[in-house]
Order: C-alpha cells, then sequence, then structure tokens
C-alpha cells in the first residue's frame, strides 16, 4: 500500500529525470559539434550537477509515504532537499576548483535543466485531463 501510494511521484521524477538527462546530452553534443568540444564539456558538466543533484533528492523525496509515515515524509523530503543543495554547492566547487571549464556553457546548461526542471511537471498534469 505505502509503495502504492509514492508510486505516481517516483514515476514522474524518473520521467523528469530522463528528460533532464536527455536534454544535457543533446545540448552537450550539439555545442561540442557547433562550437568546440570544451564547451561541450563545460554544458555537459553544467547539466550533469543538477540532474545527479536532482536523481539524490528525488531518491529522498520518494521514501516513504503514508499517512502513519508523514514524520517519515517530512524528515526525507527537507533531508533530500538539503543533501541535494550540499551536493550542488561541492560539485560546483569541484568543477571551479579543479577543472578548466568555460563558464558561459557550464551555467546556461545548468539554468536550462532548472527551467525544465521547474516547466516539465506543468505538461504532465495538463496532459492527464
Amino acid at each position: 500500500m505505502v509503495t502504492a501510494l509514492a508510486r505516481p511521484g517516483r514515476e514522474l521524477a524518473k520521467r523528469l529525470l530522463m528528460i533532464e538527462f536527455s536534454a544535457v546530452m543533446l545540448v552537450a553534443i550539439g555545442v561540442s559539434i557547433t562550437v568546440n568540444p570544451s564547451w561541450g564539456l563545460s554544458a555537459l558538466i553544467g547539466g550533469g550537477i543538477f540532474v545527479v543533484a536532482n536523481a539524490v533528492f528525488s531518491l529522498f523525496a520518494f521514501l516513504y509515504a503514508g499517512a502513519r509515515a508523514v514524520k517519515f515524509v517530512a524528515f526525507s523530503f527537507y533531508t533530500g532537499e538539503a543533501l541535494k543543495i550540499l551536493l550542488t554547492i561541492v560539485l560546483f566547487t569541484l568543477a571551479y576548483v579543479y577543472m578548466e571549464l568555460e563558464l558561459v556553457p557550464l551555467k546556461l546548461t545548468y539554468l536550462l535543466v532548472l527551467l525544465i526542471n521547474m516547466f516539465a511537471p506543468v505538461f504532465f498534469i495538463n496532459k492527464r485531463k
């Protein structure tokens, strides 16, 4: 029963992660071909940072479900969000310090995937009606 309650959210999260990952790969390949491979790598890393952090959040967000587990649901949700923020900071720090990346594609791809994350669920919800 509990897994049945969390199933729609998990399915939505999987679809969203796959869309985000596909968008990152398309942008990285497109930028590698049109501009240069250095920009493509930067775009891949920028988008990858968001996708990895969002995957960690999704894992924690749908760990528990049901009325009896309200405290666990809230705790795992906030834990996932905190880990997402910390992981984003750590990954950006590692990218800035240890890699020579182009900042424009890194940040633009991160922002593109962030916008996809904000607006794609609207299309999923409207599609069901």
